[in-house]
């Protein structure tokens, strides 16, 4: 395994709550990560976007910018990793990038892990001017940018010259705290590009996919480490998933039928196909549904950690002190 990866990660993929003014949005977003940490989630993570995502909400919702988010909450939080999930390489040179995660790996005393993808939201590309391009491109800046990168990374001069970046004895000073560099994760579950790029490249992965897609992304994944000569023993695998767990089954549906509600939806309505969708995303119950969930389709399956959000009641602190004992005792931590 990685000298470090994420077993047990917390995700804050929205900043609007019930009941919480702007004006007091940092602190409960801080009060949430120190929650996280308390009850054993080791990374927490933050999206890269500026607008809310349409699973999610209306476009105008808030959203605060990740990475001076992170460094606030670098300064509140005392154990856990900080990351994206992830990072669209689209909208910052890659240069940048390494100098701000390295930043955020000083301020934190070494507790930074990279993020990144292609990026794919293109509402958001349009609405703020960046270019977005075809998803062929997009790779190929993806893999271009990780060539910068990583040197950067680990506190060497990079110098790439490439199609669309280029950096020349580009200097890192302070260099990353964390002995060999700072950890890179590669989001996504595409199986011919992405996979392959975390073969080469990184340390995680992250698979935003059906947890019964994940045997079959593994072993992809292994495929392509097999291909170029790397154990896949040394990445850290993770999978990402939303969750509602209550005391009680009918707990867990009632925050669901809240959180379907505010979006203007009623479950009991839904059309059968989008029931059958939330599903796939969804993990719902009570401690024993959703301990074997994840003792089946999560460790049995072969994969190293998980990434949760609650999009139901995430803002709640006694939520996500309840999701994590029932997830460590899952993953028998």
């Amino acid at each position: 395994m990685p000298r470090s990866h994420t077993r047990l990660g917390f995700q804050i993929p929205n900043f609007t709550f019930p009941g919480v003014p702007d004006d007091a949005l940092f602190e409960r977003v801080a009060a949430m990560a120190g929650a996280a940490e308390d009850a054993g989630f080791d990374t927490v993570f933050v999206m890269d976007h500026f607008y809310q995502l349409p699973m999610l909400g209306p476009p105008d919702w808030n959203m605060l910018e990740a990475y001076t988010l992170l460094g606030a909450l670098a300064a509140r939080t005392r154990r856990a990793r900080l990351a994206t999930l992830v990072s669209g390489n689209t909208y910052r040179n890659p240069a940048l990038l390494g100098k701000i995660v390295t930043t955020l790996d000083v301020i934190s005393r070494g507790r930074a892990l990279l993020g990144i993808g292609t990026g794919w939201f293109e509402d958001e590309h349009v609405g703020l001017g960046f270019r977005f391009g075809t998803l062929r491109e997009r790779f190929e800046r993806l893999e271009e940018a990780l060539a910068i990168l990583r040197p950067m990374l680990r506190g060497e001069r990079a110098t790439f010259a490439g199609r669309h970046y280029s950096a020349k004895d580009a200097i890192n000073r302070p260099a990353p705290l964390q002995a060999g560099g700072i950890p890179l994760m590669i989001g996504g579950a595409g199986e011919k590009r992405t996979l392959r790029l975390v073969a080469e490249h990184a340390d995680e992965s992250n698979l935003p996919c059906p947890l019964d897609e994940v045997p079959r992304k593994l072993d992809v994944l292994e495929r392509h480490c097999a291909e170029i000569g790397r154990d896949r023993a040394g990445i850290g695998v993770s999978v990402l998933f939303s969750l509602v767990v209550g005391q009680t089954t009918a707990k867990a549906e009632a925050a669901r039928d809240a959180l379907l509600a505010r979006r203007g939806l009623d479950w009991n309505t839904l059309p059968a196909a989008m029931r059958e969708q939330i599903g796939k995303i969804l993990v719902i119950g009570d401690r024993d549904a959703v301990g074997e969930v994840v003792q089946r389709k999560v460790v049995e399956a072969g994969l190293d950690g998980l990434v949760v959000n609650l999009p139901a009641n995430g803002h709640e602190l006694e939520s996500i002190a309840l999701a994590g004992e029932v997830l460590r005792k899952a993953l028998g931590a």
